[in-house]
């Protein structure tokens, strides 16, 4: 009877020890916050590899992880509500993809963590101390844009060698401050470098996009190249459909407006941004301060060509840089 009583424990001792560790000792679930300042819809794609990379980082929602998803609209006051709605829900992080909605939550909250996607200089726009030492609660990528503007109106140049007039969208409040900023100063010294001119034209809605086109074609604008923002994520058809309408030339800056019938994109692989802020999202959970995790540059950059709407505005590509293509739409 005794060996049997010690049989049967040692096969129950065997069976716990086999028992996942989860079932022994059940393990926190973490809310995490997202909050994009497109819809969701629209970064769909974003969201997606970001979902993938907590995947394979073990996270699985609805056992040890719930997302709460917000997209802004590219309505700044929405954005800040949502903001706000995220904090008080007591979040453990807020990812955010995007400026406006990293400064949205930055006002919302002083304490929970924050790994931002941002677009532009988080040092210079007051989001951090440094990248090497962002201090506070935030940390997360930034997308910098100085050398991007250039190179963006290098291959537009290229793309159209004739071209001495180009407009540039930007969907910014402030004129003043833009012409400021590093990007502007960069666009400004290689387009006296090619001998183009070339005029800021301020738009965020589709009104006042509407109008930007109105102006291009007035001033007879030759090319186009689109300033990173997620409200023309937001309204990526409407500019593309005015871009198709007056047969300009436009350079954006993802994929994604390519992909829907612009002309040619080159910028950061947000897909790749967005899985990487997922391995933030890791270290902080396991105990790491947002103060102390260095804010990443983009290692990964990509140019997209569409052909079919080059036919369609009658503008032949140049061998050289179709070449250079990292994916070419036909």
């Amino acid at each position: 009877m005794n060996k049997k009583v010690i049989c049967l424990a040692l096969g129950a001792m065997l069976l716990a020890l086999g028992l996942p560790a989860e079932a022994q000792q059940p393990g926190k679930i973490y809310r995490v916050g997202l909050l994009v300042g497109a819809s969701t819809a629209v970064a769909a794609p974003w969201i997606a590899t970001f979902r993938q990379g907590l995947r394979e980082l073990g996270f699985i929602e609805g056992k040890n992880i719930v997302l709460e998803i917000r997209g802004g609209e590219a309505k700044l006051e929405r954005i800040s509500n949502l903001a706000t709605e995220l904090v008080q829900l007591k979040v453990d992080i807020i990812v955010t993809g995007g400026g406006a909605a990293t400064h949205a939550v930055k006002e919302a909250t002083n304490t929970i963590p924050i790994v931002m996607r941002y677009d532009g200089d988080p040092v210079r726009r007051g989001v951090i101390s440094s990248l090497a030492h962002p201090g506070g609660n935030i940390t997360g990528l930034a997308s910098l844009t100085t050398g991007l503007i250039g190179k963006r109106l290098e291959l537009l140049a290229e793309v159209v060698p004739e071209v001495k007039r180009i407009a540039v969208l930007a969907a910014r409040s402030n004129r003043a401050l833009f012409m400021a900023t590093d990007e502007y100063k960069e666009m400004d010294a290689v387009a006296r470098a090619l001998g183009v001119n070339f005029r800021v034209l301020l738009a965020r809605d589709p009104a006042t996009i509407d109008n930007a086109f109105l102006a291009m074609k007035t001033e007879h604008a030759q090319a186009l190249i689109v300033i990173p923002s997620g409200a023309y994520i937001q309204h990526r058809e409407h500019i593309i459909k005015h871009s198709a309408k007056n047969r300009l030339p436009a350079i954006y800056f993802q994929p994604i407006l390519v992909e829907n019938g612009g002309l040619m994109s080159y910028g950061p692989d947000f897909a790749d941004e967005f899985r990487r802020l997922a391995i933030y999202v890791d270290k902080i959970l396991k105990g790491a301060k947002p103060a102390d995790l260095p804010v990443e540059q983009p290692t990964k950059f990509e140019l997209v060509i569409n052909l079919k709407t080059a036919k369609q505005i009658g503008l032949t590509v140049p061998p050289n840089v179709l070449a250079r293509a990292d994916k070419v739409i036909r």
